[in-house]
């Protein structure tokens, strides 16, 4: 019985995909491409107020800076995914989440991106 395999479980296969084999190619490869690219500061949500806020005090952040960086706001939950992220807003800075979940004063952002750049 054991050598035909009668009686044995079947192992799943899991699909590698972030968002569990939900993507679309051309989602995919955007996300992939600006995980590599880096350089960047995105904010992840709906467009809600809080995310809203969020990319404000990214904005005020980088003018407090002197960062000549433009934010992508993005608001497709297949890309939101591909980050990992299942709660909004989030700011991604140079393709990493450094935060998620809330609403980020000037202050702390300011902080996050010193850190993170340097």
């Amino acid at each position: 019985m054991g050598l035909l395999g009668i009686g044995k479980k079947k192992e799943e296969v899991k699909d590698e995909c972030c968002c569990g084999g939900n993507c679309n190619a051309k989602a995919t490869a955007h996300t992939e491409i600006a995980n590599k690219v880096g350089a960047s500061v995105k904010v992840l949500g709906s467009g809600c107020a809080k995310c809203n806020q969020l990319e404000a005090a990214a904005k005020a952040a980088l003018e407090q800076l002197g960062m000549n960086t433009v934010i992508d706001h993005v608001t497709d939950f297949t890309q939101i995914a591909a980050y990992g992220v299942m709660t909004t807003p989030a700011l991604v800075v140079d393709g990493k989440v450094v935060s998620f979940g809330k609403v980020l004063k000037t202050e702390e952002v300011v902080k996050i991106l010193q850190k993170v750049r340097g």
